[in-house]
């Protein structure tokens, strides 16, 4: 059988039934817009089974069994997603078209080819021409079943490989051009862009295949790695290698293992730790740390031991750290990499050196303490070397922590060193996209950071703004999104917010303009996909008979003046420090007052 076109399955999933399929199973009382029963995933005798017929979508709360009219039918008829698509497309009457490739959207293209182009090149490898590739596999320490397991291929020494498979397959050259298969020749035609390397595919979240890494298999082969160039479907700052394989074992080992290069990945998926996931030809970004947010909270990250990898180490802590990473950096032996290191020491050993790794930062600041910290200028120095970097973490008990650790590194005094990063604190700035930090805010004074903080009066109104974000994503401009960044809290239900934006953003909405929550839940942690379904099966989160961006706006603004409270109290404490200047602290005072005002709230009254 054929592709299922994705129009077809969005159809089938805007006509189906959810209350019928499911009340065939479960029999359902309604619960205000909701419909409740017994959980028919697991044995209960008080009903924790919700259903919510608009929202098309399903939610246990008792044991977390959630998704929508397909996902039901997959997990409760043990059905494969095609077989469920056409067993609801049958009863409803809807014709399942075979696509071809004339009729796919530009992206459904592009995959086309690429799926094409990794075909090819498994089968290149495979060949007898493939054996130069195959030996040097080997020798990497790779037999048949690591290559099949990553799906390694290899691209001849020929400029027209894939440009014939792509013709076979009925693709145009223009879209092998856009998906970064080929290059233009200057006479006319089109030419392979890999060629004589080992070639290792990239793929999304989804296990498609998105883009390819070469490797040079000749010695004055240049540039020793390349890379398929950006495309509509792949886009260097969110790209990992090896993501796919890597999430369940993210989830299982509640950590991911950042390295530099493919083999790093595979030697250390080789050696047990499925974690791993390699950058692709680029510096980690604020992407790439939103999407491992959302996954885990604790990182490893793997690069060179010398200056250089020291370097990698410190700029990605600037990315992770505000996002709320907490991060371990993993010292291998100068001139080796995981590939040497497995090979030589064996799989324990290379498992033990990960799990032993050190904190990152604690590592920086031991750096930056034995560049020198004996005279009051290296002291200040080593100081302010680190204190951006203690001052980007979010979690006000973790900063004041690392801000001893620092002081006790340097012999310095902590009063002092406490005053440095309080100050690099509040010279902070949101992102310039504030959607960049879905699930890693940055610190805002006066916020809570944690939800043991946050009362059940918060939470619920919290639960209020997601659900209205989540039916009204298209209303979430850069300066609403910035406002609810300053405002609101650094808990889950925040970070639930933010990826809801971020979703309508991107595209992951259904027919009535809602986020689809369930093209959602793959790009999210299982915390935030759980968060997703319970607020959207709970309709009755805000009264009908306000307008709903209206509740967001006046919550929003609770919140605010809420933060311009807290943060009163903070500043009138400074004034007790004879290190403050007064007078800007008096000021910093009226700064505060002029903006509650405008808020709408009381005057905060006058310090003198």
């Amino acid at each position: 059988m054929g592709l299922i076109p994705e129009t077809t399955i969005q159809e089938v999933r805007d006509r189906a039934d959810i209350l019928g399929l499911i009340g065939r199973h479960v029999e359902l009382k309604q619960a205000g817009q909701s419909w409740k029963g017994l959980c028919p995933f697991h044995d209960e005798k008080t009903p924790s089974f919700n259903v919510n017929p608009n929202r098309q979508a399903y939610y246990c709360f008792g044991c977390q069994a959630k998704g929508d009219v397909i996902g039901f039918l997959v997990d409760h008829e043990n059905l494969t997603f095609p077989e469920a698509v056409r067993t609801l497309a049958a009863e409803l009457g809807i014709e399942i078209p075979e696509t071809d490739s004339r009729e796919r959207s530009d992206n459904e293209k592009i995959y086309a080819a690429l799926e094409v182009a990794q075909a090819c090149y498994r089968e290149a490898l495979r060949a007898p021409g493939g054996q130069g590739a195959r030996e040097y596999l080997e020798r990497r320490g790779l037999d048949d079943a690591s290559i099949d397991r990553f799906q390694i291929g290899y691209a001849p020494d020929a400029w027209d490989t894939v440009v014939r498979a792509l013709e076979k397959a009925g693709i145009p050259s223009d879209t092998g051009m856009l998906s970064g298969l080929l290059n233009e020749r200057a006479s006319g035609g089109h030419y392979d862009r890999l060629r004589g390397r080992v070639i290792f595919p990239i793929q999304d979240v989804r296990g498609r295949v998105i883009a390819f890494g070469g490797r040079a298999l000749g010695a004055d082969q240049e540039p020793k790695y390349l890379n398929t160039p950006e495309s509509p479907v792949y886009h260097k700052r969110r790209a990992f290698y090896g993501f796919p394989h890597a999430l369940e074992p993210i989830r299982r080992a509640g950590r991911a293992i950042i390295c530099e290069g493919y083999f790093d990945a595979i030697a250390l998926a080789r050696a047990g730790m499925g974690e791993a996931v390699a950058t692709c030809g680029t510096a980690l970004t604020a992407d790439h740390a939103r999407d491992l947010r959302r996954r885990t909270s604790a990182l490893s990250l793997l690069f060179d031991g010398d200056s250089a990898g020291k370097k990698a180490m410190e700029r990605a802590l600037e990315i992770l750290l505000p996002a709320g990473l907490r991060v371990r950096a993993v010292s291998l032996p100068e001139g080796q990499d995981p590939d040497d290191y497995l090979v030589e020491e064996g799989a324990e050993a290379l498992a033990a050196l990960v799990d032993r790794a050190p904190d990152a930062l604690e590592l920086v600041i031991r750096r930056a303490a034995a560049a020198g910290s004996t005279t009051p200028a290296e002291k200040a120095d080593a100081v302010r070397r680190v204190a951006p970097l203690v001052a980007s973490i979010p979690d006000p008990v973790e900063r004041s922590e690392y801000s001893r650790r620092l002081a006790l590194a340097t012999n310095a005094d902590a009063t002092a060193v406490e005053s440095v990063i309080r100050g690099a604190v509040q010279g902070q700035s949101p992102p310039a996209n504030p959607r960049v930090s879905l699930e890693g805010n940055q610190p805002r004074p006066g916020s809570a950071d944690s939800e043991a903080e946050i009362g059940e009066s918060e939470k619920r109104h919290l639960r209020q703004i997601a659900l209205i974000v989540s039916r009204h994503p298209e209303k979430v401009t850069d300066a609403q999104a910035e406002e609810m960044h300053e405002a609101l809290p650094n808990c889950a239900l925040t970070r639930l917010i933010f990826a809801f934006a971020d979703a309508g953003a991107e595209g992951f909405i259904d027919a009535e303009g809602r986020v689809d929550v369930r093209a959602m839940e793959e790009r999210v942690s299982p915390e935030i996909a759980d968060l997703a379904y319970k607020v959207v099966v709970d309709e009755g989160l805000y009264p009908t008979d306000t307008p709903a961006w209206e509740v967001l706006t006046q919550i929003v603004r609770r919140f605010l003046l809420k933060n311009l409270g807290m943060q009163k109290k903070m500043i009138k404490r400074r004034l007790d420090d004879p290190d403050e200047d007064q007078d800007r602290v008096i000021q910093e005072l009226h700064v505060l007052e002029d903006r509650r005002r405008a808020l709408g709230g009381d005057t905060m009254g006058r310090s003198t």
